[in-house]
């Protein structure tokens, strides 16, 4: 598996989009702390947080995971890949962990607002912590429905799009019945920002990541019996 992160992290900065996936959700977490911050003269770290997971991670997500295996198809190298003498969870959890890892720089660069907010006031340590929680398992839920996605299609595009359709339909679905709230990551997204830790929102999307995970290393075997 280290030797597969290590590859597509490189992948990740040797390539545009790593560069770009960065800047483009420092933009957001700057607008959005122009936004819920300094317009309101607040020290509250939690709507910044939210509002970058709920739009930031619509574009950085896709954008992250389109490649993930659709490039290798596209590209018909998956074969090489399979017929590697590593294993297909190995395969899958480099690719997943190496997405992971570049949401977590941004997070880490995000604390720059949490230092100038507290020239200004007294940031919450706890509830900001709280919040970058909920935050990193909304993240990586959201990369391993885009991984499991890029596993399904060879055309990047197609793979972006399903996956920005599968993290907002919940949104508008929920209006109709709250039975789509299970499958709503933002709804889990909720009490975080208020300090408050939901031991079944964190199952929650703890068990969604693993589901899609799971599901995505089955497809990959099944390929890979079948070449």
């Amino acid at each position: 598996m280290w030797a597969i992160y290590k590859k597509e992290l490189k992948t990740y900065f040797l390539s545009p989009i790593g560069y770009i996936s960065i800047g483009i959700f420092m933009l957001m977490y700057s607008i959005f702390f122009y936004a819920t911050t300094i317009t309101y003269y607040s020290v509250d770290m939690g709507n910044l947080y939210y509002a970058t997971a709920r739009y930031g991670l619509l574009l950085i997500v896709p954008l992250l995971t389109m490649r993930i295996f659709s490039e290798e198809k596209r590209n018909g190298t998956e074969q090489l890949l399979l017929t590697s003498p590593k294993s297909v969870t190995s395969i899958v959890l480099g690719k997943f962990f190496a997405a992971v890892t570049i949401i977590l720089i941004t997070i880490i660069l995000s604390i720059v607002y949490a230092v100038i907010v507290s020239f200004f006031g007294t940031v919450n340590i706890p509830t900001m912590l709280a919040t970058i929680l909920g935050f990193i398992l909304v993240a990586i839920a959201a990369i391993s429905i885009g991984m499991l996605v890029s596993s399904l299609t060879e055309n990047q595009i197609v793979s972006a799009i399903i996956t920005i359709a599968i993290l907002v339909a919940p949104w508008f679905l929920i209006e109709i019945s709250d039975i789509f709230s299970a499958v709503d990551l933002m709804d889990k997204f909720m009490k975080f920002p208020y300090g408050l830790i939901s031991i079944p929102d964190v199952i929650s999307l703890v068990s969604i990541t693993i589901m899609c995970i799971l599901i995505t290393i089955i497809l990959i075997k099944r390929r890979k019996a079948i070449s």
